[in-house]
């Protein structure tokens, strides 16, 4: 563990800002690094290391391609640069020369030191790099009172034949590494055990410093970390939260370099022509003496704590940087927006959320008791809208239409609607925003309303499989009461028609959720989904739910990405598809709850 030590002159003291920055807010995260910066100097930090394209938020997807927001943000860095008085900070930006690059700059004293350009752009899931950049051959090594120190970009630590090794072989001494990289479950560990192994194997103390916050679909989780040349940690920052790490980085204490294995990696590195500029930075001993500390080792968050903080802060970053004050949630007394009300009063406080009841004549009054328990044990407000009066004129208007035909899933489908359009007409008179509340498995399958319970301008649930929903529940439940145990316990039901339950349009859940996953997450073929021990049937009646309703998800809102395949970014399959891996064409969708 760590102790509070006093700075000596072979210490560097380096600090991992991992702040939250608004996409396209050039002047606004100028301030906030600024910010930033002096609460590093007030630390007695030398180095200050903040994000991944930090000045421009992350990612600006095509603000990118506009000549002007990169001129803009050009000017923002040099604005930092200036503010860089007695301290050295790292900074990610976007840079031009000629064509443009996702690059790192070294500021010192007011000037701009060094620019690293990310080498390795990624093109896969969420990552469209190669859109947009050209590929960097940059390989600065800063010289900073006698300690080498090299600069990279994300995706420029996961290959060990990359920049770093590079830089390691030229005798780095520290590696910073500057991250935008968004959440999904299961992420963080193996992301760190990378890290770390970059440190052992090149013998070098890696600082890795990871952005924080919401930027539409994506959630960042922060956790910046730093470790010795063995692999091991020397602080560890928070999860979701934003924060500074200070850590003190003895350079003189003995390391042992694994002289062969950086060779191996550096001639691996040659393929990449990166060229090796040295750039002496000195900076002068500091007036007052530096406070003593103690680097944070925070323990990250797992499992459902992990998953619920991720999408509480999705949900606060989509709804505040958009600048919405409060929202709309139609209540049902069901688990699901009993668990996205929870997750919005957890996000904005209660007194921005509005719980809308709308009953319908199939409304049980177990289920408006329900719902005006979650508000109640919340704390937000309740407004009640029966919709019954719209349904019968809308049964009356369309009389003539449906004359002679079964009553089915059209008559049942008025009922959404007529919801959706309450919450939205509430929406347009106050200036708030619709929360959905269907989840990741009702939108695989097509189960839901199109302009009715699909409709929103968020979706909290939109990637959580519903096992996972009650899963947060019960978490959600462990600090303080929230959703009553009727609501885990009684069986889901749209309550459109009498006796109607979910298991009469779907497989259970517990039996459809592990097929989701395999067949969404991981593109599993159904006969590796048979194999993994799941009925036949039950495999090709789920793919061809998913297969035919691509076009219900494009209607979609955008929602929290918590999972590694979401909807969306993730997964762009096209809406017109006659391809199925059951065989044959997939059959047109036959409009249950459509």
């Amino acid at each position: 563990m760590p102790s509070e030590v006093d700075c000596q002159n072979e210490v560097v003291r380096i600090a991992l800002a991992q702040v939250n920055p608004t996409v396209g807010d050039l002047e606004g995260n100028a301030r906030l690094i600024i910010d930033w910066m002096d609460r590093a100097r007030g630390l007695g930090a030398d180095i200050v290391c903040f994000p991944e394209l930090a000045i421009t938020g992350y990612p600006p997807e095509d603000l990118v391609l506009k000549p002007s927001f990169v001129r803009d943000n050009l000017a923002q860095l040099k604005v930092v640069a200036k503010a860089s008085t007695g301290i050295s900070a790292v900074v990610g930006f976007v840079d031009e020369d000629g064509p443009i690059f996702n690059a790192a700059a070294f500021l010192h004293d007011g000037e701009i030191k060094a620019i690293d350009h990310k080498v390795f752009l990624p093109n896969y899931g969420v990552f469209d790099e190669k859109r947009y950049f050209e590929p960097g051959h940059s390989c600065p090594i800063i010289e900073w009172n006698g300690v080498r120190i090299g600069l990279s970009v994300c995706e420029d630590c996961w290959f060990p034949s990359g920049p770093m090794a590079w830089q390691a072989h030229h005798g780095a001494d520290i590696l910073i590494n500057i991250n935008g990289s968004p959440y999904h479950y299961g992420k963080r560990g193996p992301r760190e055990a990378m890290v770390g192994e970059r440190a052992a194997s090149y013998g070098a103390y890696v600082a890795w410093v990871n952005t924080v916050g919401g930027q539409d679909e994506l959630v960042f989780d922060g956790n910046s970390v730093v470790f010795d040349p063995y692999g091991r940690v020397l602080a560890h920052a928070s999860s979701f939260i934003e924060e500074m790490v200070v850590c003190d980085i003895d350079t003189a204490a003995p390391v042992h370099r694994p002289t062969e294995n950086i060779r191996r990696e550096a001639e691996g590195a040659e393929r990449l022509e990166l060229e090796v500029t040295e750039i002496p930075v000195v900076s002068g001993p500091s007036a007052d003496p530096k406070p003593s500390i103690k680097a944070a080792l925070d323990q990250p968050l797992e499992g459902a704590p992990e998953i619920y903080a991720a999408v509480v802060l999705g949900t606060h970053d989509y709804i505040r940087k958009q600048g919405f004050e409060k929202v709309l949630i139609g209540m049902s007394g069901g688990i699901d927006s009993a668990l996205t009300a929870a997750i919005a009063c957890d996000a904005l406080g209660p007194q921005n959320v509005i719980g809308v009841r709308m009953p319908s004549r199939h409304t049980s009054k177990e289920s408006l008791e329900d719902a005006g328990l979650v508000g109640e044990n919340l704390g937000m407000q309740l407004l009640d809208f029966p919709i019954d009066p719209a349904h019968r004129g809308f049964e009356e208007i369309l009389a003539g239409a449906f004359e002679g035909t079964q009553p089915g899933v059209a008559e049942e489908n008025l009922q959404p609607r007529i919801r959706s359009t309450i919450l939205h007409a509430l929406s347009n008179k106050f200036g708030y925003i619709v929360l959905a509340t269907g989840n990741k498995s009702e939108l695989a399958t097509g189960y839901g309303t199109l302009y009715g319970d699909i409709a929103g301008g968020y979706g909290v649930l939109k990637d959580i499989l519903k096992t996972t929903v009650y899963e947060l529940c019960r978490y959600r439940n462990t600090l303080g009461a929230a959703i009553p145990d009727r609501v885990l316990t009684k069986a889901p039901s749209a309550e459109l028609k009498p006796g109607q339950k979910d298991v009469d349009s779907l497989p259970p859940y517990d039996e459809l959720d592990p097929i989701l996953r395999g067949y969404v997450e991981d593109d599993l073929s159904p006969e590796e989904l048979v194999a993994a021990g799941n009925r036949p049937e039950t495999v090709a009646r789920v793919i061809k739910l998913v297969d035919r309703s691509e076009y219900k998800r494009r209607q979609a809102p955008p929602g929290v990405k918590i999972t590694p395949r979401a909807f969306g970014r993730d997964r762009r399959m096209p809406i017109t598809n006659r391809y199925s891996p059951n065989g044959g064409n997939p059959a047109p969708h036959p409009g249950g709850r459509a």
